[in-house]
């Protein structure tokens, strides 16, 4: 079995790619607001799906932590504008403290890697 790590550091990778899924760390964004932070994330997550060959559209879990359950609809606008709603993962969202106290949201998915054919 081949094991993929994309974008590695000394203590973890970004993503690992094996056995035809793609398992993303939790992504965090910058900005003052709930809204900010999880749009950069999204596009993180894209960055990170397209290099290892999967799509929003191949999502089959999402994991989102918030630092505060009031910002739930907020954090929901901009996942349902990013969402392929033809193909939703399964999720959770819960209330958790975060790594730093800026940060308001955290999110965590896998994929399914896309089948090139051949």
């Amino acid at each position: 079995m081949t094991i993929r790590r994309i974008e590695t550091g000394p203590r973890m990778a970004q993503a690992v790619v094996s056995n035809g899924h793609v398992f993303l760390a939790g992504q965090v964004g910058t900005g003052a607001t709930t809204r900010e932070q999880a749009k950069g994330i999204l596009q993180k997550i894209d960055h990170l799906l397209q290099k290892a060959g999967s799509s929003r559209s191949h999502l089959l879990s999402a994991n989102i932590w918030l630092t505060d359950m009031s910002d739930f609809s907020e954090m929901n606008e901009v996942w349902d504008a990013w969402i392929d709603a033809e193909h939703p993962p399964a999720r959770a969202c819960v209330q958790s403290q975060l790594a730093l106290p800026e940060l308001k949201v955290e999110i965590a998915v896998i994929a399914q890697v896309e089948d090139k054919g051949g």
